[in-house]
């Protein structure tokens, strides 16, 4: 979703582009508390969503958009997804016109030019957002708890169950340092890919 949203900004006029840009930098203005309790009335049984549905299909519908997967899913989507546009923005914008131009001379059509010179020259964004997302998520506690149930807890959710519940110290400090070792784990790759690129 982020790639798709990302791709459509660069090829926009600029102006257009900043404009397009601030709508995808506004959920970042809004706390996320405050989002994740606008979603339980979005995504409730009584919410917009069922209440829209049961007005086209004139009857009672529930679909269960809250307190499970699909709830938790939909709030981290919506927490994460700007954080990865960003950075695959700019690498999609920092390519040459010249190079697009030079493979179209050549005779790659569209499909071939992306899968052979956007996609390939943009992975240093997409691997940038990503570990982004990634050790957002391994700490998301805020949407986890508010939107998820029980069964889909992130492990800083057990450490606070460890820490404050159980009152367990120890468990809580190994959970702890394994969140850690877990986001210099997955940013070590990265960094010895941009070395071996340097």
């Amino acid at each position: 979703m982020a790639y798709i949203v990302a791709l459509h900004l660069a090829r926009q006029p600029g102006r257009r582009r900043a404009v397009l840009i601030v709508l995808v930098l506004l959920p970042f203005w809004t706390s996320v508390l405050v989002k994740c309790f606008a979603f339980t009335i979005i995504l409730g049984r009584d919410g917009i969503i069922n209440s829209t549905l049961g007005w086209i299909f004139n009857t009672k519908i529930e679909l269960p958009l809250l307190f499970n997967r699909i709830g938790l899913l939909i709030g981290m989507t919506n927490f994460l997804v700007p954080l990865i546009v960003l950075p695959v923005l700019a690498s999609l914008l920092a390519i040459d016109g010249a190079i697009y131009r030079a493979a179209s001379i050549m005779g790659a059509r569209p499909a071939r030019i992306f899968w052979t010179v956007t996609v390939p020259m943009s992975l240093p964004g997409v691997f940038a957002g990503l570990l982004s997302a990634f050790v957002l998520a391994l700490g998301a506690f805020v949407v986890p708890a508010l939107l998820g149930s029980s069964q889909d807890q992130m492990l800083s959710s057990l450490v606070d169950f460890y820490n404050r519940q159980v009152l367990d110290w120890p468990k809580a400090a190994a959970i702890s340092v394994m969140l850690f070792c877990m986001a210099v784990g997955s940013a070590a790759p990265l960094a010895l890919w941009r070395r071996h690129k340097v």
